[in-house]
């Protein structure tokens, strides 16, 4: 039992360490394109995509438009406040890293309880 407890923590960290990292990259990316102005000029050109024919039988057409139409609004109000957005990133990197460090800490201080607890419990005893 403790193998499993353990092996779930390294698998919640391993995703939790991936999410972090990609969400580090994307907002890298994301404050680099909006320096340059290239994400107003992406966000105008995904307002103006038109909704395929299978997506609208899932999804109501008249949302996924106000949707899009939000996003641009977004994105070009974020283009405006944020002209030099690569200063930005100089806080939000150890921002989320941080983040990552606290619920690690909290992930391990879990598992460590755990496996204090199934010691504690010992083996179960024999069915008849």
């Amino acid at each position: 039992m403790k193998t499993l407890l353990w092996g779930a923590f390294v698998l919640l960290a391993g995703i939790w360490t991936g999410l972090v990292a990609l969400t580090a990259q994307i907002t890298d990316w994301l404050l680099a394109a909006m320096a340059s102005g290239q994400a107003t000029d992406l966000a105008n050109v995904a307002g103006q995509w038109p909704v395929p024919a299978w997506l609208g039988l899932w999804i109501d057409t008249a949302w996924l438009q106000g949707l899009q139409t939000a996003w641009v609004d977004v994105v070009q109000w974020l283009g405006q406040v944020l002209p030099s957005a690569g200063g930005l990133m100089g806080w939000i990197n150890p921002l989320l890293w941080t983040g990552w460090a606290l619920v690690m800490l909290l992930l391990l201080v879990c598992a460590v309880a755990g496996h204090w607890l199934l010691g504690r419990l010992g083996t179960p005893a024999a069915q008849v």
